[in-house]
C-alpha cells in the first residue's frame, strides 16, 4: 500500500486520540482521573491494544481492498470529531467518528460494498483471535486485554455496520442484503457474548 505524507500524519494522530479518548473512558472519566493519573497509562496501553489496533487495521483494510481494485484511497482525518471524541470520553460515553477512507475512480454497488465490508469484517477476525485466546490465556492483566478487545473490536463492527450512510453498512445493504444480515448478526452476537465472559 502507498502512503502519502499527509495520510500517515492523520493515520498516526486519530490512532493516538482514538486510543486517548478509550483509554480516558476506561479510567472512569473525569472523575476518577482527578483522584489518580496513573491509572490512564495502563488503560492507554490497554485502549491502544484493542481500540487504537482495531481502528488502524480496520481504515487499512479499506485502503488495501480498494487498492486492489485499482481505485485511489487516502485515509482522511476528521480532526473536529477527534477534538468531540475525546471531550465526550471525560464524561463517561464516546461518539467515534475518527476520520474515513477516500476513494476515488470508477467504482459500482459491488465494489463499495466490498470495500466497506473490509472494515468491519477485519474487527470480527479481531474479535474472534481476542475470543479464542480468552480461554486460553490465564494471565489476569492479559484476560483483561482479550476481554476488552473482544468488546470494544464487535463493537466497531456493530457501529459500524448501522444500515444507512456514512457508515459502512449502508454500503453493504445497498450491495447485498444477505451478506449484511449475516455480518451484523455475527458483530451482535459477538457483542454479547463479550458481556458474558
Amino acid at each position: 500500500m502507498n502512503f502519502t505524507k499527509k495520510e500517515k500524519i492523520d493515520l498516526s494522530f486519530a490512532g493516538f486520540m482514538i486510543s486517548l479518548a478509550f483509554a480516558i473512558l476506561l479510567s472512569g472519566g473525569i472523575e476518577k482521573l482527578l483522584r489518580s493519573n496513573s491509572v490512564l497509562i495502563v488503560a492507554f496501553l490497554l485502549a491502544f491494544l484493542t481500540a487504537g489496533i482495531g481502528f488502524l487495521l480496520h481504515e487499512m483494510m479499506h485502503k488495501y481492498v480498494a487498492q486492489r481494485y485499482g481505485l485511489k484511497a487516502e485515509f482522511h482525518a476528521f480532526y473536529g470529531m477527534l477534538w468531540v471524541a475525546l471531550l465526550f470520553s471525560l464524561f463517561g460515553f464516546i461518539i467515534a467518528a475518527p476520520g474515513a477512507v477516500m476513494i476515488h475512480g470508477r467504482i459500482n454497488n459491488e465494489k463499495n460494498g466490498k470495500i466497506a465490508l473490509a472494515g468491519p469484517l477485519t474487527n470480527i477476525f479481531l474479535a474472534l483471535i481476542f475470543l479464542i485466546l480468552i480461554f486460553i490465556v490465564k494471565n489476569e492483566f492479559l484476560s483483561l486485554l482479550l476481554k476488552t478487545g473482544l468488546t470494544i473490536n464487535s463493537l466497531l463492527a456493530v457501529f459500524n455496520m448501522i444500515p444507512t450512510a456514512p457508515f459502512d453498512g449502508g454500503k453493504v445493504f445497498a450491495w447485498n442484503k444477505k451478506i449484511y444480515l449475516i455480518i451484523t448478526i455475527i458483530s451482535i452476537s459477538l457483542f454479547i457474548i463479550s458481556f458474558f465472559l
